[in-house]
């Protein structure tokens, strides 16, 4: 089999021939109606050699595509869709450092010092991104400078307790707003005080996957859409992944797929949670709309089953609400806005334009899935040759896929062992049926304990 395969390897003067498979097209949603134009790809339909085969269009994938590629592996990706189809093209747009999981429980996990160089790492994340969205002005990303998280409980002992490890412990400045100025810039009494990251923005998600698509091809990646990996093998000493109209060798694979993972690789499906949220998008607000919130920054609050939004081009880009459902609900928009206007009053006639969901990937630790795949699921085991892993980011990806796109490109070329850090959130089972019960459980319960605090703070 391998012998075939030589043939097929990829060059310059070895196109892909166009393929009939319809590739679905992006989910109606403000990123998709806004997107920058973006070619059209061709689906895998031959046999193909590469020294990595990427799995996932994502930002994870692109990444790690982009990064092998400068590091001089000729790489090819493969993405079921379209680029940025899923949580990577339809999120909230918020880059900052940090995890989905909260730094007291990563500090118990690992200890101090190796909670501080994963803290680093968010934040390199955080400035890569910032560094490929200044070298694209054409790409229509829209940077916006600003990110206020605020409190929905009155409680400024517990946020300057954090402004002040944030300096001390991870020499990360942020700024301390008290209630009179967190209600002189947005228009509410639900909010109190605040916590502003100089170094956070917000942009447009889908737009950045793109560039970071169009960068990886000119820098030799191929990337093939409409391409699901079907199944894999173990054949000469390569890997094997098949598709409906092709399959690629490679040395190394790397799983890049996330909340849309499809029961291809095991061990990682069992390991991760798909979890949906959702986003709405208003018309262009009025002027008197406007005066509700008077900041462009990227908001959320501090609840344990929080609200994220920001103004965004004249539009309020809402997002909020967790649960294992895949079903989006049938009046999502009304939702939502009933989300905003429980904050907002005097957005009460906010008129929308688009009302979205998508999945997000958690792994049960909520730390990303990042190193070499276990030998196990347990992941106490050797590596498996050359099989890794960038995925499960819990709705915390833009920085954090930036990070580990350039650390599994590093681990595997120049042998940089940082994502040994990852090593105490190996993979683990999440559950099945069971786990995703539990979880939904868990965030009724997050959410009565919301109300509750906010009861008394009242």
């Amino acid at each position: 089999m391998s012998e075939s395969l030589s043939s097929h390897s990829i060059g310059r003067q070895s196109l892909p021939r166009k393929s009939t498979i319809q590739i679905a097209p992006y989910p109606q949603s403000y990123y998709a109606a806004t997107k920058s134009k973006a070619p059209e790809r061709t689906s895998l339909s031959r046999a193909v050699e590469a020294d990595v085969c990427v799995i996932g269009g994502g930002l994870a994938g692109l990444t790690t595509a982009l990064e092998l590629q400068r590091r001089g592996q000729e790489t090819v990706l493969l993405e079921a869709n379209r680029i940025g189809w899923g949580a990577s093209g339809r999120n909230g747009g918020f880059v900052s450092a940090g995890y989905s999981e909260g730094l007291s429980a990563i500090i118990a996990k690992s200890g101090l010092e190796d909670a501080q160089a994963l803290y680093r790492l968010s934040r390199e994340g955080a400035a890569y991104v910032r560094q490929r969205t200044a070298a694209w002005p054409d790409a229509d990303i829209n940077p916006v400078e600003g990110r206020l998280s605020v409190l929905r409980t009155d409680d400024s002992a517990r946020l300057m307790a954090t402004r002040d490890r944030l300096e001390k412990d991870f020499e990360h400045a942020t700024v301390y707003w008290p209630t009179e100025r967190v209600r002189d810039a947005l228009q509410t009494e639900r909010y109190f005080q605040g916590l502003q990251d100089p170094d956070g923005f917000h942009i447009h998600p889908l737009n950045y996957a793109l560039a970071l698509a169009r960068e990886a091809e000119q820098a030799g990646v191929t990337i093939y859409e409409g391409t699901r990996a079907l199944a894999l093998e173990r054949t000469g000493g390569r890997h094997l992944v098949r598709c409906a109209g092709g399959q690629v060798a490679a040395g190394t694979l790397v799983f890049c797929t996330s909340g849309y993972e499809h029961r291809l690789f095991r061990p990682l499906t069992r390991a991760l949670l798909p979890i949906a949220t959702y986003m709405i998008a208003s018309r262009t607000l009025n002027e008197e709309e406007q005066q509700a919130i008077s900041i462009p920054y990227a908001i959320s609050d501090e609840r344990r089953a929080g609200d994220y939004y920001r103004l965004y081009r004249g539009r309020l880009l809402w997002g909020g609400r967790i649960t294992t459902r895949r079903e989006e609900p049938k009046a999502l928009g009304q939702m939502l806005k009933q989300d905003v206007t429980s904050v907002y009053p005097a957005l009460g006639r906010l008129q929308l334009a688009y009302a979205w969901s998508g999945l997000m990937g958690y792994a049960r630790h909520k730390m990303p899935l990042i190193g070499p795949c276990g030998a196990d699921v347990g992941g106490d085991g050797p590596p498996r040759d050359g099989l890794w892993m960038a995925t499960g980011f819990g709705g915390h990806g833009l920085n954090t896929t930036a990070m580990a796109g350039e650390l599994i490109a590093r681990a595997i070329v120049e042998k940089d062992d940082r994502w040994k850090l990852f090593r105490p959130y190996p993979l683990q089972p999440v559950g099945g049926a069971l786990g995703q019960a539990a979880v939904q459980l868990t965030y009724w319960a997050m959410q009565l304990r919301d109300w509750l605090d906010e009861r008394r703070s009242a």
